[in-house]
């Protein structure tokens, strides 16, 4: 918090700072004068009506009123964990793309409208990385009306919590009406220690190039058809991996794309009865071995805020959060 020289906390914060990482302290409860604060870091995304509108990293908007300001200053980004490496946000949202195409693709200035017959957000999401061409209503017209013409909803995602990120987006679109359904993070690590990791099962898996019908038994995605093996097939060089199980399923699988120097991790699913055995490590192990092979040396993997045993299994690796991605879906219609 700002203090003055006479030791006083002061707000030098303005609305001339919307789009600014700020921090900022203010009272907890109506009436209080002291003692009682929460502090909260974020993006300024607006400041109107003597309300502050403050968009935490993981995507949450918390609203502050003006009134209740005991202190608030503007913060230097947050610094980049160092797991791997550094690489800004637009950088990570573009090769993410690359491992995970559409069928159909179109450009609206610098956005990108993907559409794979509904086959996973990813796939079937807006990419806005720049400017539209158009101001946002127009290009919020445009996008609704492209998925329309396709039998789809509108999604856009958008990421928060990173340089360079669309923290100013999301808000844009919650004031719309459009609803953040899906709220995951992306994580970066090194690559050469995962491909050190060893497990029994590590001498038991298998690469190949496309996905299998036994693959793909174990994948558990709905609606595996012609055009999500496009999908799982996109990529600069794309590899499978699976370990042989009992029956026709694999006990585990995984997929991994490698793009310059990165390498992507996706698909990782083991067989609920054999967890907790180092399946899942063995198989990135592999993946990451072969990505060595093709020199990448970094690594770069999503994950949902929900699932802890992923959370920690990658974390063990030493993958940590780069930033969060959010799926919005279009208001439904008749909403403002």
């Amino acid at each position: 918090m700002e203090i003055s020289a006479a030791g006083r906390l002061e707000v030098r914060i303005t609305a001339a700072d919307v789009g600014k990482r700020v921090s900022v302290r203010r009272l907890s409860e109506a009436g209080a004068t002291e003692g009682k604060f929460t502090d909260t870091v974020g993006v300024l995304t607006s400041w109107d009506s003597g309300v502050l509108l403050i968009t935490r990293k993981s995507g949450e908007s918390v609203r502050v009123a003006e009134s209740s300001l005991v202190a608030g200053k503007v913060v230097p980004a947050a610094p980049a964990r160092r797991r791997g490496a550094a690489a800004s946000y637009g950088e990570l949202a573009r090769i993410s793309a690359r491992a995970w195409r559409p069928v159909e693709s179109e450009r609206l200035g610098e956005w990108e409208l993907r559409a794979a017959s509904g086959f996973t957000r990813r796939a079937n999401s807006v990419l806005p990385l720049g400017d539209p061409g158009l101001p946002l209503d127009g290009a919020l017209d445009a996008v609704r009306r492209w998925y329309g013409d396709r039998g789809l909803p509108a999604y856009l995602q958008t990421a928060t919590g990173a340089e360079g990120a669309q923290e100013l987006l999301c808000a844009e679109l919650e004031r719309r009406g459009w609803v953040r359904e899906v709220t995951a993070e992306l994580w970066t690590g090194a690559l050469a220690p995962v491909a050190d990791r060893t497990e029994a099962e590590a001498g038991r898996v298998v690469l190949a190039r496309e996905a299998d019908e036994a693959w793909l038994a174990r994948y558990r995605r709905k609606g595996v058809g012609e055009v999500a093996l496009r999908v799982l097939g996109s990529g600069p060089s794309v590899w499978f991996a699976s370990v042989p199980g009992e029956g026709a399923a694999p006990a585990a699988v995984g997929r991994c794309v490698v793009d310059g120097r990165w390498a992507g991790f996706a698909a990782v699913e083991v067989d609920p009865a054999r967890r907790r055995r180092g399946l899942a490590t063995a198989v990135m192990a592999a993946l990451a071995r072969r990505a060595l092979e093709e020199g990448a040396s970094a690594a770069w993997l999503q994950v949902e805020e929900d699932n802890a045993g992923a959370r920690a299994l990658y974390a063990g690796m030493g993958f940590g959060a780069h930033h969060a991605y959010h799926h919005y879906r279009e208001p439904e219609a008749g909403t403002p």
